[in-house]
C-alpha cells in the first residue's frame, strides 16, 4: 500500500476515458489499496483510479460517517438506471480549492464487480449517489467542472493558470465531506 500523488487539473491525463479492466488480479487489490491509502491521507471520501494516472475503472469510496465502516470498491461499475434529481456541493480531490453546486441524479442503481471477483449490484440515493456519479465521471474522462456553467468554468480555468504562472502549490485543504 502507498500514498501516491493525485493528478491535478488541468492534466490531460484526466480527460481520459478509462480501459475496461479485463482481469481483476493481484494489480487491481495493489491499486485498491493505494486509492484507498490516497483517499484517506488526502483526505477524501472518494477516489477513481485515472486521477493516480491510472486508465483503469476501478473506483473506491467511504462516505460513512466512520472512517473504515462503509468502504465500497467497484470494478468496471456502471449506472444502470438514474431517476430524480438533486443539487449538491462537490468539490474534488483533483480540482484545486473549488467547489460548486452540481445538479446529479438522486437515485442511482451501479452494477460493477469486487476486487474479489463478485459482481456486485448498489442502490444509491443523496450523498452516495451523488458520489458515485462522480467517481464513475472521473472513469469517463469528467470532472465536476465539466457539469457548471461555462462562465464558472472559464472563471475557474483563468484563475488555475494564474496559481501555475505564479508557483502556488495545487493541493487541496478542505474538509472531507466535500472533496469526493
Amino acid at each position: 500500500m502507498a500514498v501516491r500523488k493525485i493528478l491535478k487539473f488541468p492534466d490531460p491525463a484526466l480527460k481520459e476515458t478509462a480501459l475496461v479492466v479485463r482481469n481483476i488480479d493481484a494489480q487491481i487489490d495493489t491499486l485498491v489499496s493505494d486509492l484507498l491509502e490516497t483517499m484517506y491521507a488526502a483526505p477524501g471520501v472518494g477516489l477513481a483510479a485515472p486521477q493516480l494516472g491510472v486508465n483503469e475503472r476501478v473506483i473506491v469510496l467511504d462516505v460513512g460517517e466512520e472512517k473504515g465502516k462503509n468502504i465500497i470498491k467497484l470494478v468496471n461499475p456502471v449506472i444502470t438506471e438514474a431517476e430524480g434529481s438533486i443539487i449538491w456541493e462537490e468539490g474534488c480531490l483533483s480540482v484545486f480549492d473549488f467547489t460548486e453546486n452540481v445538479e446529479r441524479a438522486d437515485h442511482v442503481l451501479v452494477k460493477g464487480w469486487t476486487p474479489d471477483e463478485k459482481e456486485i449490484e448498489i442502490e444509491a440515493r443523496d450523498f452516495l449517489a451523488v458520489a458515485l456519479q462522480h467517481e464513475i465521471d472521473h472513469l469517463d474522462g469528467k470532472l465536476f467542472i465539466d457539469r457548471i456553467s461555462r462562465l464558472k468554468r472559464d472563471i475557474y480555468r483563468r484563475r488555475v493558470k494564474k496559481w501555475i504562472r505564479d508557483g502556488v502549490p495545487l493541493e487541496n485543504k478542505g474538509p472531507p465531506s466535500v472533496h469526493i
